[in-house]
């Protein structure tokens, strides 16, 4: 790596670290003044080496990560199947039109009591309530992604004679790729923040669970590291999704 190459990748790491260090500074002299409602960076960091040795950081981030991945698979195969049915037939979607506006505004947190009565505490709660957060997005998006297809590509595929699932995955699906991704990226940060709120406000498990769970027991220093890791973990996730979408689009000739 050539010195330039060594700066650029540097540069926008110099904001986050100067953020450190000055969180590191303050928590350490609050500390000082008889605070114990901070932790700084350091013992976060020693906190965190913790959590991974006695194995609960990965139990609670994979059961995290994989509720939040089924519920993002159950909500965006929903979404995008009607998004579909909506962007192509105008009749579909003005019959939906007042339900969706009617349900599409409900917090998903608002759906705990009613999900606890339904499913009791685990992972069917969660999940139901993950899929709902995240179906809405994705519909929204895929359904206006579909309506500003170039009418031309559709009228080619009426003329070709394709049938209704040959237009979707020959014609539409190519079409939207771009605009999917950015609505699957979108889906992906949703279910993670329900994911984690959920474990928070009802659900025992996961990491949202851990942090409240060190917020109780007055380990300022674990919830730290817990709300850090969190971090981590989604912006890994969005990597993930953006290398993904370049992978897809190479593979399908379209330009990300």
């Amino acid at each position: 790596m050539t010195e330039g190459r060594f700066f650029r990748w540097l540069r926008p790491w110099v904001f986050p670290a100067v953020l450190v260090g000055a969180f590191e500074w303050y928590a350490r002299r609050a500390a000082a003044l008889g605070s114990d409602a901070l932790a700084p960076p350091s013992a976060a960091a020693k906190a965190f080496v913790g959590a991974a040795l006695d194995g609960s950081l990965w139990q609670a981030t994979g059961f995290t990560l994989g509720t939040a991945a089924l519920g993002l698979l159950i909500g965006a195969v929903l979404g995008i199947a009607l998004g579909l049915v909506l962007g192509l037939s105008r009749r579909a979607a003005q019959l939906g039109s007042v339900s969706i506006e009617v349900l599409r505004p409900v917090p998903s947190v608002a759906l705990i009591p009613l999900a606890m009565l339904a499913f009791g505490f685990g992972v069917r709660m969660e999940l139901a309530i993950v899929a709902f957060a995240t179906f809405w997005p994705l519909l929204v998006l895929v359904q206006s992604a579909v309506q500003q297809i170039e009418p031309r590509l559709l009228e080619v595929s009426r003329v070709l004679g394709l049938s209704a699932r040959e237009r979707a995955f020959k014609i539409v699906l190519p079409a939207i790729v771009p605009r999917l991704f950015v609505a699957l990226r979108l889906g992906v940060a949703v279910a993670l923040v329900v994911a984690v709120t959920v474990e928070i406000a009802a659900n025992p498990n996961g990491m949202g669970y851990a942090m409240m769970i060190a917020q109780q027991s007055f380990d300022p220093a674990l919830m730290l590291a817990w709300l850090g890791w969190i971090g981590v973990v989604g912006f890994a996730v969005n990597a993930g999704m953006v290398a993904l979408q370049r992978v897809v689009s190479r593979r399908m000739g379209v330009m990300p």
